[in-house]
């Protein structure tokens, strides 16, 4: 069998531990067999990534807007314990947040739905989509550490050089300080983004921040969204029934938990990251979400939306058996191969995608998982299969379809 062609490549962005092998096993079981694959490979390994002082994560975000689709491996993102495990140079940001700066847009975020997979939340029959700002907040913070008494001021000079002072705190020994921003320019394009969405989707949207508390920086969130719902969105928010509030996130948690999903969450960077996870394992399995970022230049970025799964990489250091749900990381390839086909105008490329993800969820409805899914499957006599024979049984899945 012919495998089938690809025009332009997409942007490969390689990662960290379990995941980086699941990455390999995925292209060598479920693409490479098919596809003559066309990727401009990216090694966002740790390991490189201090290698090259992070300059490969510049590069493989500036090679993404070139060429328009991404699909990313989850990365590690050092604290004290990785400086020393990996001997870094420094401890370097989040490759996430460098690449979403770049990039700027939104992080959709939607769980897979699957039979016998029943969410904790019993009364989520429909999939809640989070709608996570991909800018800013504490992903491009800046931080001391303060050693002493002292005074600590958030200084603004302007392009004229005069300056606005706000006291932070006066400190009369150690502490820590941490500075974050974000953009008009970026807060825009979010909300628009999900406006958008919405829409395309005709699913009603919720918006969450703190204003009460933040009364400048999560205001202005508020009321960005608001103007641009008053004066671009409302009249096609009513024309396709559908609806748009906003609520303090506090509430908003409360609100979701009693709903039975349908809608789309739209949070601020940091809680878009927390509240996708809590729902992602409401519905069953943090392996089981996807996560595209979309810039509003028509980029896109997709990502599982879990980590490298340390555990199971030191267990497969050790020679150890490992059951890892390879599902959400599949679903990012067969998204990019997908936008790729669609944008290249490959409908061959785009059937493939969509075949992939029904053979993966198939799998799971005839009982083989890996253990996580067994765990929570209603699936009585669930086969579980090591991390490689659930990508094959897949692939056997896939083949007989």
């Amino acid at each position: 069998m012919s495998k089938i062609q690809m025009t332009t490549p997409l942007v490969e962005m390689d990662g960290d531990e379990m995941t980086r092998i699941l990455w390999k096993m995925i292209k060598d079981e479920l693409l490479l067999p098919f596809i003559d694959l066309k990727t401009e490979y990216y090694d966002l390994g740790l390991e490189n990534r201090n290698k090259t002082d992070d300059k490969v994560t510049v590069d493989s975000a500036n090679a993404t807007l070139k060429y328009g689709v991404a699909v990313k491996c989850a990365t590690i993102t050092p604290n004290g314990a990785r400086m020393k495990e990996y001997n870094l140079k420094e401890m370097w940001k989040s490759p996430n947040g460098t690449i979403r700066a770049i990039l700027d847009g939104t992080v959709f975020r939607a769980p897979i739905l699957v039979k016998g997979i029943v969410p904790y939340v019993k009364n989520w029959v429909k999939p809640i989509t989070i709608a996570r700002h991909a800018y800013g907040d504490v992903y491009k913070n800046t931080e001391i550490k303060v050693p002493g008494a002292g005074k600590a001021e958030l200084v603004f000079t302007a392009a004229d050089g005069s300056e606005t002072r706000e006291l932070i705190h006066e400190f009369d020994g150690a502490g820590i300080l941490q500075g974050i921003h974000n953009t008009e320019k970026s807060i825009r394009s979010f909300a628009k983004a999900c406006f958008s969405y919405a829409l395309d989707t005709r699913q009603d949207l919720w918006f969450s921040t703190k204003d009460t508390i933040s009364k400048k920086y999560d205001h202005t969130f508020k009321d960005i969204f608001q103007e641009i719902y008053d004066t671009e969105y409302k009249e096609k928010f009513e024309e396709a029934g559908i609806t748009y509030f906003y609520t303090l996130i506090d509430d908003a948690v409360a609100r979701v938990i009693r709903s039975e999903g349908g809608f789309i969450w739209a949070c601020k960077n940091y809680d878009g990251d927390v509240m996708s996870d809590m729902v992602a394992t409401a519905y069953g399995d943090l392996s089981m979400m996807t996560s595209v970022l979309v810039s509003p230049n028509g980029v896109y970025e997709y990502e599982a939306a879990h980590g490298t799964v340390q555990r199971h990489y030191y267990k497969y250091l050790k020679g150890e058996e490992t059951s890892t749900n390879s599902i959400a990381t599949i679903f990012a390839w067969t998204g990019a191969l997908k936008k790729r086909g669609e944008l290249d105008n490959n409908q061959e490329l785009v059937e493939f995608g969509d075949k992939l993800e029904r053979a993966c969820i198939k799998t799971v409805e005839d009982g083989k998982m890996t253990k996580s899914l067994s765990l929570i499957s209603t699936c009585e006599n669930p086969v579980i299969l090591d991390s490689l024979g659930f990508i094959r049984a897949i692939r056997e899945t896939f083949e007989a379809m």
